[in-house]
């Protein structure tokens, strides 16, 4: 258990230092926000914001994790060192899309197919290791079955499993870029989920059919379920540090850099932990900016009308007069409660196979 604490107070330690040090550097260079014309008008301000500040956490987590293997003789496993490579993978892709939506000072980065194609060979690549390297047990990082709380129903098989993955990939990663659209917002709803993880690793740990103290009928069948916990932890440490700087007034932004790279990161975890369709409940604010979405661009296609006055959901009560600050900090309330009826739901499901 000394793992899940260093990693979590060295990623803390390494972004409240190594933040302040990135805004100077991103400062110097002028790589700053590009804020477009037809958002919220009190975004105007924000502009030349340094951005790409995912690049802050996702080191962090990286030496964090690195660290802490060194410091507690512990050697990596492959659930994390998997988990990491998404969320790196990932954000790399967002790295070129920041940069070159600096470079070429236009709210469009790369081109779509561009950053799709990228998101999909770091997705696919996670996907097909992720059925690789079973341990003595049998076990691999991920499985081709479903998974709520633990996994369940018949076997998907290598090629839907991989098409599943993906969807949650894709899914969680542009969740969370829709979020990030106010000062702190995605970063502190991020902290949260990782929050969680690092309770659902360390429960399926001591739980864990792998041991042969609780081998059983009641038992969680996860491959490395303490070295997801310590990466949940390096993640949860780093942005946690990170939203001392994105915090209103932010003097930060994570950009594609981090938001992919955290959407990564929850779908890794989910996918490794067995907790595929909870992400949904876990991660719900992120699942309901998204529908914000999805729900304004189909109905102004089919009836010419919007739902809100604008989308992603934030933006809409921005409109409607409520403060930046007072947006964050109730979503932040709603991400709690989703976070606690996760944790009790995926308790539940404990009790249920006691």
């Amino acid at each position: 258990m000394n793992q899940i604490l260093v990693a979590g107070v060295v990623g803390l330690f390494l972004t409240l230092i190594g933040t302040p040090l990135l805004i100077k550097f991103l400062a110097r260079k002028g790589y700053g926000q590009f804020i477009r014309d037809d958002g919220p008008r009190g975004h105007a301000g924000k502009k030349g914001t340094p951005t790409m500040g995912g690049i802050a956490f996702i080191l962090a987590t990286l030496v964090a994790y690195a660290v802490t293997k060194v410091a507690t003789s512990s050697k990596p496993t492959t659930s994390g060192l998997l988990v990491l490579f998404l969320t790196a993978g990932m954000g790399l892709v967002g790295f070129l899309d920041d940069y070159i939506k600096i470079v070429k000072q236009r709210s469009l980065g790369l081109r779509a197919k561009a950053k799709m194609a990228g998101q999909l060979i770091v997705g696919i690549a996670f996907a097909v290791l992720a059925l690789q390297f079973a341990d003595t047990r049998g076990q691999t990082p991920a499985s081709t079955r479903l998974s709520f709380t633990q996994d369940f129903g018949w076997a998907l098989g290598p090629v839907i499993f991989v098409v599943w993955a993906l969807f949650m990939i894709l899914a969680m990663s542009n969740g969370v870029n829709l979020t990030d659209g106010l000062d702190g917002l995605a970063t502190g709803a991020s902290v949260m989920v990782f929050g969680a993880y690092v309770f659902i690793g360390t429960w399926q740990h001591g739980q864990s059919c792998g041991n042969p103290l609780t081998a059983g009928a009641a038992c969680y069948e996860v491959r490395d379920p303490l070295d997801l916990a310590v990466v949940a932890s390096a993640l949860m440490g780093s942005c946690f540090g990170f939203l001392w700087w994105n915090t209103s007034p932010a003097k930060i932004f994570m950009g594609d850099t981090g938001s992919l790279a955290l959407g990564g990161a929850l779908a890794g975890l989910a996918i490794c932990s067995r907790t595929e369709l909870l992400i949904a409940v876990l991660g719900g604010l992120f699942v309901l900016i998204t529908m914000s979405v999805v729900i304004q661009v189909g109905s102004f296609r089919l009836t010419g009308k919007r739902v809100f006055r604008m989308a992603p959901l934030q933006h809409h009560f921005e409109l409607k007069g409520w403060s930046e600050v007072l947006v964050v900090v109730r979503f932040w309330i709603i991400q709690g409660l989703c976070v606690a009826v996760g944790l009790g739901i995926f308790y539940a499901g404990w009790l249920a196979i006691k």
